[in-house]
């Protein structure tokens, strides 16, 4: 039996911490590559009219430098795709080129066409590209009205498969919950199913002209259906033999900290399964919100390292000093190192179990004085007053400390 590498356990099995992410084929959007075994993608979306160039330039500039790699822009008339030309050459001249993404709705192949001269990459939603006037009296689908739609959206998709095919460009097949066909509903009803089924059918048009970079979403507003829908694409890709990457997201998650628990709750729990290439968060609060918020979930499970990971106990008796206020002390004096894993813990009871894995660990040992360890060795003590000084002079001596900017 394998064990621990541990000489004083025997016969304790060692587990796989590690997230083994489904294998999917790598698709470039500009100079970002999602799927292929590339880091999780982080983007998000400006709310600025496209109309308005400088707004939009200066919005996406803001995403972007705090590190949003992809950004998407909505598109919702012939003006707005062709402002897109402009936005990308000043991006161009004053800032840098950035991976850009157009949202088309509704009835939108022309719209898309000339979009897809001037991006990276194209979002549809197969619900709205072919819209289908809903029919009150409708009681069914005819298989003859049923294989005229599918006919429709083959020659309305076709041009624009071509388009991005002989560009070398992507394009996201974004479905939603909220929005499927009447076609796909009176079929599988409001389900994961007609999701899926959805998706497939806008997949199996562009396999057939030869067109694989290909990125998928499956978005619902609730988790449990985000959830049962990215699972059940998993699985008939599997059967399928598909290996198309995963954009995630829990659409309209709202705001502030339910909208955030809610996004992790969905996002976290897929990417935790290996599912899922690039992520978005979407809050109802300005763009730059939601960065944090994707970097901190993929930092909590070990995907991308952007920041400083804090291990700290949540107090209790015991603790030896205000750790509140001295994590604050630590994280201000710190947070700038990117890469590191440095633990504040109140007493000795769980100091150096629970920061075993930390760079550096800050521990309340004894009423006024630090001990201060670089892993699982204690370093030195000093006075409660000098702790956070002499961290850094420790962390300084191993030549692990960069200047804050």
């Amino acid at each position: 039996m394998q064990t621990l590498d541990n000489p004083n356990l025997t016969n304790t099995p060692a587990f796989d911490t590690t997230i083994h992410r489904r294998k999917t084929r790598p698709v470039q959007v500009g100079d970002i590559t999602i799927g292929g075994g590339n880091p999780v993608v982080v983007q998000s979306m400006i709310n600025e009219d496209t109309l308005d160039i400088d707004g939009s330039v200066a919005a996406i500039r803001r995403l972007h430098e705090i590190g949003c790699e992809i950004v998407r822009v909505t598109v919702p008339s012939m003006a707005h795709a062709k402002a897109l030309a402009e936005i990308k050459q000043k991006l161009a001249d004053t800032y840098q080129t950035v991976p850009l993404v157009a949202d088309v709705h509704h009835n939108g192949m022309k719209i898309a066409l000339e979009v897809a001269k001037h991006v990276d990459k194209v979002r549809i939603n197969p619900g709205l590209y072919v819209f289908e006037k809903p029919k009150s009296d409708r009681t069914e689908y005819t298989e003859t009205e049923f294989t005229e739609i599918g006919d429709k959206i083959r020659s309305t998709l076709e041009p624009l498969v071509i388009s991005l095919r002989d560009q070398g460009k992507a394009m996201r097949i974004g479905v939603n919950h909220g929005s499927l066909s009447e076609r796909m509903l009176f079929t599988y009803g409001d389900t994961p199913e007609g999701m899926v089924e959805s998706a497939l059918e806008f997949i199996k048009i562009c396999a057939s002209l030869d067109f694989y970079n290909i990125v998928l979403s499956l978005k619902a507003s609730r988790v449990p259906v985000m959830l049962a829908a990215y699972r059940l694409m998993v699985q008939r890709m599997n059967e399928l033999g598909m290996e198309y990457p995963l954009h995630l997201g829990v659409t309209e998650a709202g705001d502030g900290e339910y909208g955030r628990i809610k996004s992790t709750a969905g996002i976290g729990t897929l990417l935790a399964q290996g599912i899922g290439d690039t992520i978005r968060v979407s809050l109802t609060e300005s763009p730059e919100k939601e960065i944090p918020v994707c970097y901190s979930i993929l930092q909590a499970l070990g995907l991308r390292k952007t920041m400083v990971e804090y291990v700290a106990c949540p107090s209790c008796g015991r603790t030896l000093f205000n750790l509140e206020e001295v994590l604050h002390k630590v994280r201000e004096a710190t947070k700038h190192l990117t890469g590191l894993d440095i633990a504040v813990m109140g007493c000795i009871v769980n100091g150096p179990g629970e920061m075993a894995d930390a760079d550096y660990g800050y521990v309340g040992k004894q009423p006024g004085y630090i001990s201060l360890y670089r892993g699982r060795e204690e370093i030195k003590k000093v006075p409660e007053d000098r702790g956070v000084e002499e961290l850094i002079n420790l962390i300084k001596s191993d030549d692990r400390w960069v200047e804050p900017e």
